[in-house]
């Protein structure tokens, strides 16, 4: 199956449940939709860059400080579905997930109810060459500081900075 076939869940601007429709349809009529984000950190408090491959359907090629993605709509479970990413993306199975908010993120054509988790991991990791070019750790400092160099998605640097701010749990 293509990305673009996925069946995704739809929601409302309150996040309750609309319908299902293919994840191509929910990017060409930017609708609500949910996805799991995780911020990864290893051993030295350091957080995982990726950058996105050109053929992600949004925001490709940029870097982003979450992992993470669209929630099926086989009523997948959050949990369910940050764990199923850490798994495709990275290759991390048995990753610990901390879960920390909820949170309502509009930019353009994205509109998303995300929930954010963290998890503590220092590889090795196995990137989906279809949707991760390359990972590495930086300081969140200077990843911070990158992200007004280089573009970086504005959702996993918004997470990122409510993460850090206190809303981490």
């Amino acid at each position: 199956m293509q990305p673009g076939d996925e069946i995704v869940l739809i929601v409302d601007a309150d996040n309750k449940p609309l319908g299902k429709v293919p994840r191509k349809i929910m990017r060409q009529q930017g609708l609500i939709h949910r996805a799991s984000y995780i911020l990864v950190f290893n051993r030295e408090g350091k957080i995982l860059v990726q950058k996105r491959t050109l053929r992600k359907d949004i925001y490709p090629g940029w870097y982003d400080v979450a992992t993470g993605g669209v929630l099926l709509a086989d009523d997948e479970t959050w949990p369910a579905a940050a764990a199923r990413e850490l798994a495709e993306e990275l290759g991390v199975h048995k990753a610990r997930l901390a879960a920390h908010f909820d949170f309502y993120h509009e930019d353009g054509g994205n509109r998303v109810w995300g929930r954010l988790f963290s998890a503590r991991c220092d590889g090795p990791f196995r990137l989906q060459e279809e949707e991760v070019a390359e990972a590495f750790f930086l300081p969140v400092e200077e990843a911070l500081s990158l992200s007004e160099k280089e573009p970086f998605t504005p959702d996993g640097i918004m997470v990122l900075k409510r993460f850090l701010a206190g809303g981490g749990g």
